[in-house]
């Protein structure tokens, strides 16, 4: 199958648009200042909504973009070099992913109650999975929802979610996947858009991240939560699937927003080394750093052009049904396997070119190496799930570890 890896006149326009408001409304100080207030301002949000970045692969008739894969990594690539802390690429990345499965699968009333807001920048969907027992083995997940009557009954816990005061503040909700028959494993599970602000949600705490520090990170609790069919998410007891797909998405944007944010911090490094001195010339002059930042800036390209043919891949199976949803499995954990770890490394070696500037907060890379540790840690899937994917497309499922 050809490859072609030119950028559409389109493509490479919304690039340039996303760069020249970043430069005048992200700049490195700018997010050192939500850094360290702890939230993104509504100037900023706004700004995302009017370059039709929020929720940009929703369908039109809500007032989405429809945008394709390869485009809206372009998107979660910019906004990642320009907020290293990224923060602001995780409000992108988590709706941009997770909104898509909504709009994809949820009910009109959904759609144009919280995916139109959202789209707008007056609202958030985001994803609530994890559980206080962890989050990777989505299967063994505990919260339930049981029919009674006309309504679905939910209760169970949900933490480390991003943006619970965001969602809160703006009438938001999630992608919430609960048990509806249990006996079932897998196959009972079922996908439920939770309006945050829905009696009987009561949001428990924001947790002091080491990083993203300007998005929230919190938790919940339900309660007794009446929900109507509409607001169940595709068919009932096809939740782990659609959680699986909206994954693939997710952390397919989460590899774009890390090789976004390493790009940038080896551009500060480059920078620094040209002009540091030591024995009478740059630093950049001796090998010791020039082949490191050799071998940091090939394994980041290789790791910039795997990002975007998955999102090719990604953009050929929902349109031509040309990969199959396990082949394109494979390749995004390839992607969120790499640029989570590579950034983080591309980081502490910049940080420690800058000698003991890079261990202050007057250096900006130390809110990168604390952003993208977020997600080499687990957000999104932790390291050793993608290997579990990756390994199993090579081997079979007969070598799944925990079967």
């Amino acid at each position: 199958m050809p490859l072609d890896f030119t950028f559409t006149e389109e493509q490479e326009m919304l690039r340039q648009a996303i760069r020249e408001w970043c430069s005048k409304n992200l700049t490195l100080e700018k997010v050192r200042e939500m850094d360290t207030k702890g939230e993104i301002p509504h100037d900023v949000i706004k700004g995302l909504a009017d370059l039709n970045l929020l929720v940009m692969t929703a369908r039109e008739d809500v007032g989405g973009m429809n945008a394709d894969w390869v485009t809206t990594v372009i998107a979660a690539e910019e906004l990642g070099y320009a907020d290293i802390s990224l923060a602001v690429p995780v409000f992108f990345l988590v709706q941009a992913g997770w909104g898509f499965v909504v709009d994809r699968y949820a009910s009109e009333e959904v759609r144009q109650d919280y995916v139109a807001r959202a789209i707008r920048g007056e609202g958030f969907v985001g994803i609530a999975s994890t559980e206080p027992g962890g989050g990777s083995d989505v299967a063994a997940m505990k919260s339930r929802a049981e029919r009674r009557g006309d309504k679905w009954i939910l209760n169970g816990e949900k933490t480390y979610i991003s943006g619970t005061e965001e969602a809160k503040a703006m009438n938001g909700g999630y992608f919430t996947i609960v048990r509806t028959e249990p006996e079932k494993g897998h196959r009972g599970m079922t996908a439920f858009f939770l309006p945050i602000n829905a009696p009987g949600v009561e949001v428990v705490k924001r947790f002091e991240d080491l990083g993203r520090m300007a998005i929230s990170t919190g938790g919940f609790v339900m309660k007794d939560v009446e929900l109507t069919d509409a607001y169940v998410i595709g068919e009932v007891n096809k939740g782990f699937y659609l959680t699986m797909e909206g994954f693939d998405c997710a952390r397919l944007l989460v590899a774009a927003t890390c090789v976004g944010a390493a790009r940038r911090a080896l551009e500060i490094g480059m920078d620094y080394i040209k002009q540091r001195k030591a024995f009478g010339r740059p630093i950049g002059k001796f090998e010791g750093i020039q082949f490191e930042l050799a071998d940091l800036w090939t394994e980041l390209q290789a790791t910039r052009w795997l990002v975007y043919r998955t999102a090719w891949m990604m953009d050929k199976k929902y349109k031509e049904g040309a990969f199959s949803p396990l082949e394109v499995c494979q390749w995004v954990s390839m992607c969120k396997l790499k640029a989570p770890q590579l950034a983080f490394r591309i980081f502490e070696r910049t940080m420690i070119w800058h000698g003991a500037y890079g261990y202050t907060k007057e250096c900006p890379l130390e809110m990168g190496l604390r952003g993208v540790m977020s997600y080499y840690i687990g957000a999104e899937g932790a390291q050793n799930i993608q290997r579990i994917i990756i390994a199993r497309e090579l081997l079979g499922k007969e070598f799944i570890p925990y079967r």
